[in-house]
């Protein structure tokens, strides 16, 4: 066999869908496990659809993925255009329905809306057109005079009306359908645009696409993909279908769910790095139990055989889980200027907010939530005294009281508020009282934060705040528990 080449053509509609990216990654890894080319193909023939502005979006999609195409609308690999209205305008699909006439495979069209309308009857509860083949019986003359008379018409194929297609799919097998059901399906539009399926097949075939990857809901489709490679006579690519992406409620992933497109998520303080590789594995699984993988360990490892069938949820508790450990792996000065405009819209103080950085950079999941860890730092929040109290560290308000008393003093008198000699003066402090460290710990990191939960302990806190704040709310903590 000869080089793999896949493509991902896209309709620039808006965001990129996480159903699409992942269409565009299994394509990118399937080619590239093989180094083979991959393709990016622009479908634009569905004006009513189009968005201005989203054929950057694919652009930049790809590029912050990593999913360099090797040929597209940019990179010409001499089987462009790569656009399909520029191929619409210099008559591609025009001149290969054409061809389909020429074989009997396909055929002139004039039926007007009414006749159509006529024609319709229902299956299953569901109103479906069957289109009853009566243009394919127009002599030649009756077809030339009534387009030279410019009567508007389609093209159509024309299928048999008697016995089976089978096409296969690496992914789901063989898959067999009556050809009763296929009907005579429109090559041509009455605007002279190609349908998607026709124009897919002959832009796949002249572009030389061997594996064609997209979503199963295709699936019902592709008898006619392949009746249409068996007309022209042309070889029918290795198709690899992928299964549905579901939410967590097990319906179809949609725009509403607010997480449903590659910008979405990047929105949310998602990496592009966990992205991908959480995209990756919606419906496919490596061998191993190993879940973290680069774009090259990616390559390296998919085998499009392994694609699972069955629907694959979008866990949104998952991906966060993901981008914290990329978070962590990630190196601390890139983590840096990530997380700094987050840190500055919570705290309007000069503080040290590199050692606030690294306080967060393993207790977050998304970039957000430094937020909640963090607010503190700018101001004292009201808390309940009760969190004084706790069974493990045996502190109670009365305990918490007398250690915060007599420790005020010594951080009065204490110059150096660096962690180490704060953590010293504690420590000591300790030692005097014959008690565990959480009895004096406790207390005090409760009184600088007032938060049950915080990214560091007492004294790196208070090294942070600096003496006047760390004293200030010491002196809150009091008055709170000497009145209570």
């Amino acid at each position: 066999m000869g080089k793999i080449r896949t493509r991902f053509a896209p309709s620039p509609t808006g965001r990129m869908h996480v159903g699409n990216l992942r269409t565009a990654l299994y394509a990118y890894l399937i080619t590239k496990h093989e180094n083979g080319d991959f393709i990016l193909r622009i479908e634009d023939t569905d004006q009513e659809r189009y968005v201005e502005g989203a054929v950057d979006i694919i652009y930049r999609t790809l590029q912050k993925t990593g999913l360099i195409h090797d040929e597209g609308p940019d990179k010409d690999g001499g089987v462009g255009p790569y656009v399909q209205s520029e191929r619409q305008e210099q008559g591609i699909y025009l001149e290969y329905a054409k061809k389909l006439i020429e074989k009997g495979e396909a055929y002139y069209c004039f039926c007007d809306k009414e006749r159509l309308a006529s024609l319709t009857q229902e299956v299953a509860g569901k109103e479906i057109t069957v289109y009853d083949k009566h243009c394919l019986h127009l002599s030649k003359e009756e077809i030339e005079e009534k387009l030279a008379a410019g009567v508007p018409y389609v093209i159509r194929q024309n299928n048999p009306k008697e016995g089976t297609t089978t096409f296969h799919d690496d992914i789901y097998g063989d898959i067999t359908v009556e050809n009763a059901e296929l009907d005579d399906m429109i090559l041509i539009k009455s605007d002279g645009y190609p349908t998607y399926n026709f124009a897919n097949v002959v832009d796949d075939h002249l572009m030389g696409i061997t594996h064609v990857v997209r979503g199963n809901e295709y699936l019902s489709s592709s008898p006619r993909y392949n009746r249409l490679y068996e007309a022209f006579g042309w070889e029918v690519p290795t198709y690899v279908h992928c299964p549905l992406i579901t939410d967590e409620q097990h319906q179809k992933l949609s725009k509403r769910c607010g997480h449903s497109s590659y910008e979405d998520l990047i929105e949310q303080g998602f990496l592009t790095e966990a992205i991908v590789n959480f995209v990756a594995l919606l419906g496919w699984s490596p061998a191993g139990t190993e879940e973290i993988f680069s774009l090259e360990e990616l390559v390296e490892k998919f085998d499009y055989h392994h694609i699972n069938k069955s629907p694959a949820v979008f866990d949104y508790t998952k991906l966060r889980w993901m981008n914290g450990e990329y978070i962590k792996r990630m190196d601390f000065d890139r983590f840096y200027e990530m997380a700094l405009p987050v840190i500055q819209e919570t705290i309007h103080k000069e503080l040290d907010f590199k050692k606030i950085a690294e306080m967060v950079k393993t207790r977050i999941e998304v970039l957000p939530d430094i937020r909640d860890h963090i607010d503190f730092f700018e101001e004292l929040p009201e808390y309940d005294i009760a969190m004084y109290t706790h069974k493990k560290m045996k502190t109670t308000a009365e305990s918490s009281l007398e250690v915060l008393k007599e420790l005020l003093p010594r951080l009065e008198a204490q110059e150096d508020y660096s962690n180490d000699a704060l953590y010293k003066l504690l420590t000591d402090y300790v030692a005097e009282k014959e008690c565990k460290n959480g009895y004096v710990m406790w207390p005090v990191r409760t009184a600088v934060s007032g938060k049950q939960m915080t990214p560091a302990g007492a004294t790196e806190i208070m090294e942070v705040l600096g003496k006047e704040e760390s004293i200030k709310r010491i002196q809150k903590g009091i008055e709170l528990l000497e009145n209570a």
